[in-house]
């Protein structure tokens, strides 16, 4: 018998080979396709958490007057400036219907209280400080002040944007947000804002929960000036950066 392999053997070597890396991009395919799957049913849980959460205790979260007669004090500092507590203790809010940001950098804050009222009513799973990170009066720090997603390295945000009026906007889109959530990863001194998807999968998501188009409707990104996910500034004329395969876009979900 000759040595090595025979030109068959090498050819069905080679066909397991392709099978087995065929197999391994398709498994990693299916797996992405799970996660950005998630994106939705989390939004929908915690929608859904915020609307029970209103219906028992006749407030926002974050937001409410009495949660300290529910949860006790924070007893590092006086609210609403304080640091922190042991526990569920936290802060009020002042009832304005908006989730505000902190006082002051790494103090208690409506946006992040949010979270804290939520878990401490059993609403939502984790344990959250209600506190800003040190980097600013809105840092979101994943699995502190706010919930990590199913996909790796995100989490979740509130934001209070309102509507956005000025075409000049570094970074958002004309038009009406509200209260709104965003998915993305973590920043230094800021919201989960940080990219985490390529265009073509946001696309996805906001063409199945929504309209399709990165400026319209309930599912949002960032502008182009900003980052290089959707196409243009324009929200009549944007439409995702299906040619860009990077890592450039967040989610914004109204």
């Amino acid at each position: 018998m000759a040595d090595g392999l025979s030109l068959v053997e090498l050819s069905i070597v080679l066909v397991i080979l392709g099978l087995l890396v065929g197999g391994v991009l398709t498994g990693q395919s299916l797996i992405r396709a799970a996660e950005l799957r998630s994106i939705t049913t989390e939004f929908e849980k915690y929608q859904a958490a915020v609307h029970t959460f209103r219906d028992q205790y006749f407030a926002l979260p974050g937001d409410m007057t009495n949660a300290t007669a529910f949860w006790g004090t924070m007893s590092s500092g006086t609210c609403p400036g304080a640091t922190g507590g042991a526990g569920t203790e936290t802060c009020n809010g002042n009832g304005n219907a908006i989730l505000d940001q902190a006082p002051a950098n790494g103090q208690a804050s409506e946006e992040f209280m949010a979270w804290q009222h939520l878990a401490n009513a059993g609403l939502i799973e984790g344990s959250y400080t209600g506190v800003s990170g040190s980097g600013s009066t809105a840092h979101s720090i994943i699995g502190t002040n706010v919930p990590r997603g199913k996909i790796s390295s995100t989490g979740w945000s509130f934001i209070y944007t309102g509507t956005v009026a000025n075409p000049a906007d570094p970074a958002w889109f004309v038009g009406d947000y509200g209260q709104l959530l965003q998915i993305g990863a973590q920043s230094g001194v800021n919201r989960t804002g940080e990219v985490a998807f390529k265009p073509e999968e946001v696309w996805n998501i906001d063409t199945k929960m929504d309209d399709g188009r990165p400026g319209y409707g309930s599912v949002k990104t960032t502008k182009f000036s900003h980052l290089p996910c959707p196409t243009t500034d324009d929200p009549a004329t944007a439409e995702y950066n299906l040619a860009n395969s990077d890592i450039v876009c967040n989610v914004k979900i109204t």
